[in-house]
């Protein structure tokens, strides 16, 4: 029979009878989706180092195929998009173009036709904008841009409709395996099977709990904050904390955040995906091993849940948050403008309908306020974010602080900049895939001279100098254009395989620097220390 997404309710209880006396009593007094404690008694932490050695082959087996079987056997055969419950029909007259672009005047221009035509903006860096658009909107938008960019344009996705439906979860179409037993076999063989299709907000919540019923020692689910709809946004915290490796109460600390952006799919699943590999590669590889022994890694897959859920359930494409604002048919704040470090100090981003409205005053949005609420109780118990990583698509760049300007750099650029480098140098070797690297502020045409959007309160800005992240960065993933958001499923494990090496990279650089260099850090006053905004 096959296993569905709801049997993940019960999983974790069952898995916990399997694992260990101490892990089932656990499990049977929480239901799965729901934050627990670490389980690190003694007995739990003893037999799970013993299983990873060679007295408890099967244990091991187990607990690491049972992840792998949870949504079924791959078909070799021929599968299919399921229904999904968003009417597609919305999308039909819509293409996405490339402009190609030189110059900032050209930007502004093409930015504020866009902007009058309520248009779409996907994607806008130093060498190109693209847009969703209809299609009987295209030769209204060449009629007002700059005559030097009307030839300079390109279809980029022809078929949105289509590009949408490919990106929701596969049909099995050839039939159920026949019994459980094929099912582990199958699964042993073949790999992750969760990461071959997106996953809604509901079977990412059940799978964390899954991960951390199976891990019990270096694993803690725990609930940051719920949505301004009330969903809970779930951390998963992962780090060996056995005696030999207690930090006389500090613990040195890397975030990796996705779904800042509900449509940004492919962020989600590279979040979940970093998590499963870590958490399956302690134990086997040194590397790994010796980080989780020195640092903890909080991984926060859905910081947006409500804008994440409405794209499964209303509109694929929707981008910013689900709160009301001061324009009661424009909803939504874009949460990458909405934190209280310089926030938008050029006053120009007003419009609640712009894809990239922050809010009428820092941390109106709910959900930044829950991520800097719950930053700053970290850090007053002993946490010590060292390291921050910001996933975002598309267009495959490394960007590093400031965000809000090009007039002054943070006080370790050069190592910034170099840690960056490795970075995409590791995704390379990885893949072969390029990844452009530059400040946040030099990497994207978000200037006030551009006219697109407001520049100010990013959210890695705010971890960087009021949390001290010495080495913040937002990474934007794949592609470069081909997809743009609607990345195809069959990209989420290279694409996970690719940000798998950088964070191992990433790990390593801290590893090498104990974390953090010598001299000033992050912290250090500067200028713009007048444009910080405390939390209300």
């Amino acid at each position: 029979m096959r296993l569905s997404p709801e049997s993940l309710t019960v999983l974790p209880l069952v898995i916990g009878v399997s694992l260990s006396p101490s892990t089932a009593s656990a499990a049977a007094f929480r239901h799965a989706g729901q934050p627990a404690g670490r389980i690190d008694n003694a007995t739990g932490a003893n037999l799970y180092r013993d299983a990873r050695g060679s007295g408890f082959p099967g244990l091991t087996w187990l607990r690491e195929s049972v992840s792998e079987i949870i949504f079924g056997h791959p078909s070799t055969k021929h599968s299919d998009s399921t229904s999904p419950s968003v009417p597609l029909s919305r999308y039909r007259d819509d293409i996405v173009v490339r402009f190609n672009v030189t110059n900032l005047r050209d930007q502004a221009l093409l930015a504020q036709a866009a902007k009058e035509n309520l248009m779409d903006v996907w994607a806008s860096t130093p060498q190109f904008v693209d847009i969703r658009l209809q299609k009987d909107q295209l030769r209204l938008l060449l009629t007002r841009i700059p005559v030097s960019l009307e030839t300079q344009w390109s279809v980029l996705i022809p078929d949105l409709e289509e590009a949408v439906r490919a990106t929701y979860p596969t049909k099995d179409v050839t039939g159920e395996l026949e019994d459980a037993a094929e099912k582990l076999d199958a699964a042993y063989l073949k790999g992750n099977f969760f990461f071959h299709d997106y996953q809604p907000l509901s079977v990412i919540t059940s799978w964390m709990a899954l991960m951390e019923t199976m891990f019990p020692s270096i694993a803690q689910m725990e609930i940051i904050g719920d949505s301004f709809e009330g969903r809970p946004i779930h951390s998963f915290r992962i780090g060996d904390h056995s005696d030999e490796n207690a930090n006389n109460g500090t613990r040195k600390t890397i975030l990796v955040t996705g779904g800042l952006h509900g449509r940004e799919w492919i962020s989600t699943s590279t979040v979940t995906y970093l998590l499963w590999s870590i958490i399956t590669a302690y134990g086997k590889e040194s590397m790994v091993t010796k980080l989780l022994e020195h640092f903890d890694i909080i991984f926060i897959p859905v910081l947006n849940p409500d804008g994440y859920d409405y794209t499964w359930k209303t509109d694929r494409l929707w981008r910013k948050s689900r709160q009301p604002t001061k324009v009661s048919w424009c909803r939504g704040f874009d949460l990458d403008h909405a934190f209280g470090f310089v926030w938008d100090q050029t006053k120009s981003q007003v419009d609640p309908c712009s894809e990239s409205y922050g809010g009428d005053e820092p941390f109106q949005a709910v959900e930044a306020t829950r991520l800097a609420e719950w930053g700053r109780n970290q850090t007053e118990n002993g946490v010590n974010f060292i390291g921050y990583l910001d996933l975002h698509s598309y267009s495959q760049q490394i960007l590093f602080p400031y965000t809000f300007t090009c007039d002054e750099d943070p006080p370790n650029r050069e190592n910034l900049e170099e840690l960056g480098v490795g970075l995409a140098k590791a995704i390379r070797l990885s893949s072969g895939n390029f990844y452009t690297v530059s400040s946040a502020c030099e990497g994207t045409v978000a200037r006030k001279d551009a006219g697109r959007e407001a520049t100010g309160g990013s959210a890695i800005d705010w971890l960087y100098h009021e949390l001290h992240s010495r080495y913040s960065y937002q990474i934007k993933l794949r592609d470069t254009g081909s997809y743009g958001f609607l990345l195809p499923r069959s990209q989420i494990i290279p694409t996970g395989e690719e940000m798998l090496n950088a964070l191992k990279y990433f790990g390593d650089f801290l590893l090498g620097n104990n974390g953090i260099e010598s001299g000033s850090k992050a912290n250090d006053r500067t200028s713009h220390d007048k444009g910080r905004v405390d939390l209300k």
